[in-house]
């Protein structure tokens, strides 16, 4: 995750970015929420794209069980494939199904497994969301508060985990009404 988290760190310094929209896809988010917590006077806020949602409290949080995932024994990879878009992109089909395959590339188990940590500095990061009904995760439940508090607005697609690919242009219509 360290890797991750400093490689959007170097762009935004690099770059000279600030009053920026941190966007974490699935489990980006565990990594836009540390790079907040470290700059966020260049943080304007995150937008968690049908991602992980760490929590605003101090201590490890947000690793799972990669298990779900189908992967060989004892690979320390979960390799992209038909399986793994059945189970949360169901609507990716003919030649986008296509084209992530040929262009995806291996999830590394860590990025499941390691937890983050976040300082006070996290809590005054304004967030919004996007859920995703056919990624697998219950959207209702999360809306709810039962799977934590949500910390701003958010919006709901009819889509599976990868919206950019199925419902690009309500994506962005989404991104911005929660960002403006």
């Amino acid at each position: 995750m360290e890797t991750a988290i400093q490689d959007v760190m170097s762009i935004i310094e690099y770059n000279d970015l600030d009053d920026i929209v941190l966007v974490g896809h699935s489990f980006a988010g565990k990594v836009v929420a540390p790079v907040a917590d470290r700059a966020p006077k260049k943080v304007k806020m995150i937008l968690y794209l049908d991602a992980a949602r760490p929590e605003k409290i101090r201590g490890p949080q947000a690793a799972f069980n990669p298990s779900e995932f189908p992967r060989p024994p004892g690979s320390w990879e979960v390799p992209f494939s038909e399986k793994v878009i059945e189970m949360i992109g169901k609507d990716v089909r003919g030649a986008d199904r296509e084209w992530m395959l040929s262009k995806a590339t291996p999830w590394p188990v860590r990025h499941a497994a390691d937890p983050i940590s976040l300082s006070e500095k996290f809590d005054a990061v304004r967030s919004a969301y996007i859920f995703c009904t056919g990624s697998g995760d219950p959207v209702d439940e999360i809306v709810a508060g039962k799977w934590g508090k949500l910390e701003g607005p958010y919006k709901i697609m009819d889509t599976g985990h990868w919206p950019m690919i199925t419902k690009p242009k309500e994506l962005v219509e989404d991104m911005l009404a929660l960002t403006s």
